[in-house]
């Protein structure tokens, strides 16, 4: 696989469904990129996808639920891939607001502002109502932006991840049970090292308290931004969280390895380290 594919949308729970994306990363393998929408009575969706499938994924979109309709856009965090299809949605979905905390508006700010009432701010521990729902927002386990924050919709008991449990695949899969449970749970360590790179120094009694909130809410469905949809398998996802506790930081390859892995020299009198 050598480009950013994306895949039809598929109904993944009830009212719920998945828009995904799927990234090659040399060296690493495969990353899955999710987006999803829920068919609440006030429509919602779940992230913004990639900048690369902006088009495409507001065409698949359209397939699902009229934009005109679609009254929230939660984004778990501002990372490039959780918004590329912000400003579009924003053009195109008159009606909805995007729902972050107010560093995440912030952070949006210093690139690509937010008009002010087309935000709605909420913090974990408080809930967004849907007509016929009500979400519940929360810090994951793990993440990578201060400005997390995952949703668990009672009514379906999926849970809403933001980059938690995601995992580094060898190819693509439709759901995370077709993925092998050691590939799962390597790919699992490698991404939390990549994402999560403060797990080398945290506490465990801390962490295992994270862990064990989310358990308590005993979601059916799993949905990160980066792992297919799971579906009965919140204690497989949990004890590779709980395996990736104290793991090594990622350290990406330097300008030699680069230079050495794209068979090229060094530029005229520029000494390899």
């Amino acid at each position: 696989m050598e480009e950013i594919t994306l895949a039809e949308p598929t109904r993944v729970a009830p009212d719920t469904f998945a828009l995904s994306s799927y990234v090659p990363l040399p060296g690493l393998g495969v990353l899955p990129v999710n987006a999803f929408l829920v068919r609440a009575q006030q429509p919602i969706l779940v992230d913004a996808g990639l900048s690369a499938t902006r088009e495409a994924l507001l065409a698949r979109l359209e397939e699902l639920v009229d934009l005109d309709e679609l009254r929230w856009i939660w984004l778990t965090h501002t990372d490039p891939d959780h918004i590329g299809a912000i400003e579009l949605l924003l053009e195109r979905a008159p009606n909805a607001r995007v729902v972050t905390t107010y560093l995440g508006m912030g952070k949006m700010g210093l690139h690509r502002p937010l008009p002010p009432e087309r935000v709605y701010l909420l913090n974990p521990g408080q809930e967004l109502d849907l007509g016929d729902r009500k979400l519940f927002a929360l810090r994951p386990p793990t993440y990578d932006a201060p400005e997390t924050t995952a949703a668990f919709d009672p009514k379906t008991r999926a849970l809403f991840a933001a980059d938690c449990f995601g995992t580094l695949m060898k190819a693509p899969a439709q759901t995370a049970a077709e993925i092998h449970p050691d590939e799962l749970r390597d790919g699992m360590i490698t991404w939390a090292s990549v994402d999560a790179p403060w797990l080398e120094f945290i506490d465990e009694e801390a962490f295992e308290a994270s862990v064990r909130a989310l358990e308590r809410l005993a979601p059916k469905y799993v949905f990160s931004g980066h792992l297919p949809p799971a579906e009965d398998l919140s204690d497989t996802l949990a004890a590779c969280l709980r395996d990736a506790r104290g793991v090594t930081p990622f350290v990406g390859p330097d300008q030699a390895t680069m230079e050495a892995m794209m068979g090229e020299e060094p530029p005229s009198g520029e000494a390899r380290a």
